[in-house]
């Protein structure tokens, strides 16, 4: 029998697994790949973040792991949240990419779970959504690499970029290089993308 600590060290190319083991590996991979369907409504990757919904924390926690702090927003029945799950974090180039550099928090556009915001407020999902500004699903915020001078600023004002809706696999990881790459403190997202395809 094929351990787990064999299956991590095989994906990971740290060693060869025989064949017939193969088969295995790939079949947990392309499960560990599938979106879960949580009590909520909600599709959900297996490498979100898990959190207890302190925003400053998840970003410092993701700035430990040399990784950049990004919010999904959601709704229960949303065709487009379907999408972004099935379609783009479902090509291997794209999720790879995403899971290497960010840190991903969920959240429901309705929900009712208290979050703690940036500077100490806490409320639930929904009144975060609304004190964001936030009204479309999907809809993607993305915060600087530091949780400092982030509490006194306007709620929209903490974020580096934000895209709201669906976007085709390559606009979608455009926009997580435009932030990876810092690339929002020259341009903005539209013209980035106008520029990558060019």
């Amino acid at each position: 029998m094929i351990s787990r600590r064999q299956v991590m060290m095989s994906l990971a190319g740290g060693l060869t697994l025989p064949a017939t083991a193969l088969l295995s590996v790939n079949a947990l991979a392309e499960d560990a790949a599938k979106p879960i369907l949580t009590d909520d409504g909600l599709y959900k990757q297996s490498w979100f973040l898990e959190s207890f919904l302190e925003l400053a924390d998840d970003l410092v926690g993701a700035a430990r792991a040399s990784k950049r702090f990004a919010v999904i927003w959601e709704l229960r029945g949303c065709p487009y949240c379907k999408e972004t799950h099935f379609v783009n974090f479902a090509r291997p180039d794209i999720s790879s990419y995403i899971r290497q550099r960010f840190d991903i928090l969920q959240l429901n556009l309705i929900g009712a779970r208290e979050v703690i915001d940036f500077d100490g407020e806490k409320l639930s999902e929904k009144r975060l959504a609304q004190k964001y500004g936030v009204h479309y699903s999907p809809t993607f915020q993305f915060f600087p690499e530091t949780a400092a001078g982030l509490a006194p600023r306007k709620p929209r004002e903490r974020e580096v970029a934000r895209a709201q809706g669906y976007l085709e696999p390559a606009h979608f990881l455009g926009m997580f290089s435009f932030v990876a790459e810092k690339a929002y403190e020259q341009q903005t997202l539209r013209s980035y993308l106008r520029a990558k395809e060019s």
